[in-house]
C-alpha cells in the first residue's frame, strides 16, 4: 500500500450532509463527497492487511485495495479503470449501496473500516468530470439480436456488456424511462437520476437500443405494480426475433399486509408512492399524486423503503412520520469479534430518520379504522419472540392515528405473468429458476431464455443486481458463441 501506516495514523472521514432544514426544501442530492485531498487520506488508511477481505464482501468483488492505492499516488485514471473492471455504474452503488466491503474490511474488526463507498463515489465523480467516461465501441459485431427484458441494474450491465462484444442489443422496459426501480424505485434525493441519463447515453453509443412504454406480455388483473407502457410484444414475439431473450425485471409484487380495513381509503404500497414523486421530479404532470402533506403518516417497514417514505413524506410537508419494524430493535452497537467479515446486524439509522421519524419496534399491526371508507387510524399490538415464534403481548394494545399508511414490507416476487408467458419455470418463492454455475448458469428451462437480478435471486441490493447481469451476460454471450471473453 501507498502509506503501510496510514490505518493507525488517520482516522475515517464520513461523507458529510447539508443541513436539514435545507435539503427538506428539495429533492435534489445533499451528499458532500469527499475532494481529492480528503480521499487520499482516506484511502491511505487502507491496510496491506494481506487477505482484502473487502473483495469478498462486495457482490461484484471490486478490486478495492488497488483503487485505494491508486487514489494514495493521485493516478485518478487507472483508478477508475480498475473500479470499471469489475463495476458497470461505481456512480449508482457510490450513493445507494450499503457497502458490504465495509462491514468485511480487516480494519473494521476493532476499528472503523476504511470509507470504501466514499472513495469509490470520488473516483467516479471526478472520472465524469474529467471525461474520462467514454463509450467503448466493439471492435465487431457478431450479427447475433439479444432482447433484455427490464432496464433496471440488471438488465443496464447486462446490455453494456453484451453489446460491447459486438451482439445487437436491445432493451425493452415497461415504464417511460429507463433504470427500473432506480428510476421510479430511489428517490431523487438519494440518487438523481441524470446519473442514469448519461449512462443511456454512453450505452446508445455503444449500440444499445432502448424501447421504452414497452409491456413484454400482460399484467395481472388489478396489479398495482408501476405500468406506464403505452405498447405491448408478447413473448413469442421477442422468442422469434431474437437469438437470446434475457429476463431482467424487478421483484415488484409488494408484500401486502391483510388485516381487517386493508381496503379503507388511505392504506397504499410504498411503490405506489415513491414513482409519482419521480414521475413529477422528472417535469411530468399527474393527475391525483398521493401526497402527505399535513398528514399523520405511518411507515409499516423498517428496511430502505420504508426509509425512502419517512423522506419523502417529510419532503411532502407532513404533519408527522411515524415508522412501524415487527422485528425488535436491534442493538446499536454490532458485535464485531462475532459477525465480523458478514454484515452485522444493528441499528441502522438514515438521513430520512434523521429529518424526522418516530421509530417503533416490535410492532404488529392488528387493524385499519377509519370513518365513512376513508382512513382515521390503525390498532397495533406489541409483539415478541416466544419459542421461534413472534406472539402478541397481552396489554400492549394501541391505537394510533394515520391518514396514510405506506406499506413498504418488503417485495414478495416478480410479476408471475412474466414468466408464465415464457413459460419459465419457478423455484418455491416464485422467482425464476436458474442457477449461477459457471456452465450452464443463469439459463432457466426456456430454450435461449435467461434469468437474472431480482426477477432470479428476489427482493435484493443493487450490487447483486449488477452482478448478476454481468455474470448473465457471460452466459449468453458463451451461449450464442461457444465462448466468451466477458469477465465473470
Amino acid at each position: 500500500m501507498g502509506k503501510v501506516t496510514g490505518f493507525m495514523e488517520y482516522e475515517r472521514l464520513e461523507e458529510g450532509y447539508k443541513p436539514v432544514p435545507e435539503r427538506l426544501k428539495h429533492y435534489k442530492e445533499f451528499v458532500i463527497g469527499l475532494d481529492d485531498s480528503q480521499a487520499k487520506v482516506q484511502a491511505a488508511r487502507c491496510m496491506d492487511c494481506g487477505t482484502p477481505f473487502c473483495n469478498n464482501g462486495c457482490p461484484v468483488n471490486n478490486i478495492i485495495p488497488d483503487f485505494n492505492d491508486l487514489v494514495y499516488s493521485g493516478d485518478w485514471k487507472n483508478a477508475i479503470t480498475v473500479l470499471h473492471s469489475t463495476n458497470n455504474f461505481p456512480e449508482f452503488t457510490g450513493r445507494i449501496c450499503p457497502a458490504p466491503c465495509e462491514a468485511a474490511c480487516t480494519l473494521n474488526v476493532d476499528d472503523d473500516a476504511v470509507g470504501i463507498k466514499s472513495i469509490e463515489h470520488a473516483i467516479i465523480d471526478k472520472a465524469w468530470s474529467e471525461g474520462w467516461v467514454q463509450p467503448q465501441l466493439p471492435k465487431h459485431k457478431t450479427g447475433k439480436k439479444i432482447a433484455i427484458v427490464g432496464s433496471g441494474p440488471a438488465g443496464m450491465a447486462a446490455a453494456q456488456q453484451l453489446a460491447r462484444v459486438g451482439h445487437e442489443v436491445t432493451l425493452f422496459e415497461k415504464n417511460d424511462r429507463v433504470g427500473g426501480l432506480l428510476r421510479y424505485g430511489i428517490p431523487d434525493f438519494k440518487m438523481e437520476k441524470s446519473h442514469i441519463d448519461r449512462r443511456v447515453k454512453q450505452m446508445e453509443a455503444e449500440g444499445v437500443v432502448f424501447k421504452t412504454g414497452v409491456l413484454v406480455g400482460q399484467m395481472p388483473e388489478g396489479s398495482k405494480v408501476t405500468n406506464w407502457a403505452k405498447d405491448t410484444i408478447s413473448p413469442e414475439q421477442l422468442q422469434k426475433d431474437f437469438d437470446a431473450v434475457l429476463l431482467t425485471g424487478g421483484s415488484e409484487q409488494s408484500r401486502d399486509l391483510p388485516v381487517p380495513g386493508r381496503d379503507l381509503d388511505g392504506v397504499h404500497f410504498a411503490m405506489e408512492f415513491l414513482p409519482q414523486q419521480n414521475k413529477v421530479n422528472a417535469g411530468d404532470k399527474l393527475k391525483g399524486q398521493l401526497r402527505a402533506d399535513g398528514k399523520s403518516v405511518i411507515v409499516i417497514g423498517g428496511g430502505d423503503t420504508g426509509s425512502d417514505c419517512v423522506g419523502t413524506s417529510n419532503r411532502h410537508g407532513a404533519t408527522s412520520v411515524t415508522q412501524f419494524e415487527v422485528m425488535p430493535q436491534p442493538p446499536e452497537v454490532e458485535n464485531r469479534p462475532l459477525t465480523w467479515p458478514y454484515w452485522p446486524l444493528k441499528l441502522r439509522t438514515s438521513s430520512s430518520h434523521e429529518e424526522g421519524c418516530a421509530r417503533e419496534f416490535a410492532v404488529s399491526t392488528k387493524e385499519f379504522i377509519g370513518k365513512g371508507g376513508k382512513l382515521t387510524g390503525l390498532k397495533t399490538v406489541h409483539v415478541e419472540f416466544k419459542d421461534g415464534k413472534l406472539v402478541e403481548i397481552p396489554g400492549t394494545e394501541k391505537e394510533y392515528k394515520a391518514d396514510l399508511v405506506l406499506l413498504a414490507m418488503g417485495f414478495v416476487n416478480p410479476v408471475s405473468t412474466l414468466l408464465d408467458g415464457f413459460g419459465v419455470d419457478k423455484d418455491a418463492r416464485g422467482n425464476a429458476k436458474a442457477s449461477t454455475e459457471f456452465t450452464g448458469g443463469y439459463a432457466t428451462n426456456v430454450p435461449k431464455v435467461f434469468a437474472a437480478g431480482d426477477v432470479r435471486r428476489g427482493q435484493s441490493l443493487v450490487v447483486w443486481a449488477i452482478r448478476e447481469g454481468r455474470q448473465a451476460a457471460r452466459a449468453v454471450d458463451e451461449f450464442l458463441m461457444g465462448f466468451s471473453d466477458l469477465p465473470r
